[in-house]
């Protein structure tokens, strides 16, 4: 099957693999590890091509006119962790990361090619992939994304936004070990839907570092890892062990995930001024570096009309990992004691 407008030997085969990920159906020509399979459709939202790439991109080399982003974080030998170009005059995207993998991305978001250097191998750069490249991908079709996790409760989206390190998914898996179903880790898409915004499921996956599994397995080599090259784990979600939610919730509440405390009356959980609120908002935005002056009042009109919308209230959590569940309850416990008018049900209306 040659897909129309690829560049030529860009095709896929007899055989293509269908997933159903942040709202968005993928279709790709090799398996996608820890990905949601789904019906193929006649026309998805986005092609993959992993292992590949078109031929005409080594003819466009960087150049400081198309460099568009330089991450100001450093990796060994002092690479930037991240280099986004624009190509052709525009027409796509080329995101090079520091240890080699290349993504292409055209300006549509419509078609997507990836390739890696050894010793790396696709589940490597499926971790690029199923989290900032997802968000790049987004942010090009116009969707805000958070840097959270969400989970389900009472049929609503609770999303545990934070800093990196302030334990969003671990805490999204201390949730599913406490019997509620994950919505998504890493990436809140936020789809506007009338008065309210929709949380389109991720990938049936919490990603966790050793110390996390430790935290809430009690060993920190229960759990597979991601890749052979890079210590971070998963835990499986789907069955009555661990559920994964997967059809999309209206987003009912935010927690701001604090600097964890020693203190014993945590967890506890307060509210966020409203200034606070948009800057925490702003800063836990995916790719936001993308954004000129346009886009940015745009979002800032979005994230506006989401404070406007949806309670956002931080959480200290407590420093002692056999808390965790405590942590849970308590945020449970808050999100069912807010007034009904802020919480929103699947229709978008007031519950």
């Amino acid at each position: 099957m040659r897909i129309a407008g690829s560049q030529p030997g860009q095709s896929f085969g007899a055989v293509t693999f269908s997933y159903l990920a942040y709202g968005l159906r993928l279709e790709a020509d090799v398996s996608i590890p820890g990905l949601l399979e789904s019906p193929p459709t006649a026309e998805p939202d986005l092609r993959i091509w992993l292992g590949s790439k078109p031929a005409w991109v080594p003819e466009c080399p960087p150049t400081p006119e198309s460099t568009w982003y330089v991450s100001p974080e450093k990796e060994d030998g002092g690479r930037p962790s991240l280099v986004v170009e624009q190509l052709a005059l525009g027409a796509y995207f080329r995101l090079t990361y520091s240890d080699g993998t290349v993504f292409v991305l055209d300006r549509d978001a419509t078609r997507l090619w990836a390739t890696w250097p050894p010793p790396f191998v696709l589940e490597d750069t499926v971790t690029y992939l199923v989290g900032p490249v997802i968000g790049f991908v987004q942010r090009i079709r116009g969707i805000t994304c958070l840097h959270a996790s969400a989970v389900a409760v009472a049929e609503k989206a609770v999303a545990l936004m934070g800093a990196p390190g302030a334990g969003k998914s671990t805490t999204a898996a201390a949730f599913a070990r406490s019997g509620y179903a994950v919505l998504t880790d890493d990436v809140v898409p936020l789809h506007p839907h009338g008065d309210s915004f929709l949380v389109h499921p991720g990938y049936p996956r919490v990603c966790l570092w050793p110390v996390a599994v430790q935290a809430l397995c009690g060993a920190p080599d229960v759990l597979p890892f991601l890749t052979p090259n890079w210590p971070k784990c998963y835990l499986t979600l789907g069955g009555e062990s661990h559920r994964f939610h997967t059809a999309p919730l209206p987003l009912s509440a935010i927690y701001l995930l604090g600097e964890r405390t020693s203190d014993p009356r945590a967890p506890w959980v307060e509210p966020v001024p409203a200034a606070a609120g948009m800057m925490a908002l702003v800063k836990n935005t995916y790719m936001s570096y993308l954004l000129d002056k346009e886009r940015r009042a745009r979002e800032f009109d979005l994230l506006g009309r989401l404070l406007e919308r949806v309670p956002l209230r931080e959480v200290r959590p407590p420093a002692a990992p056999p808390l965790l569940p405590q942590l849970c309850e308590v945020i449970v416990e808050d999100f069912r004691a807010l007034p009904p008018a802020a919480v929103v049900s699947a229709q978008g209306r007031p519950a």
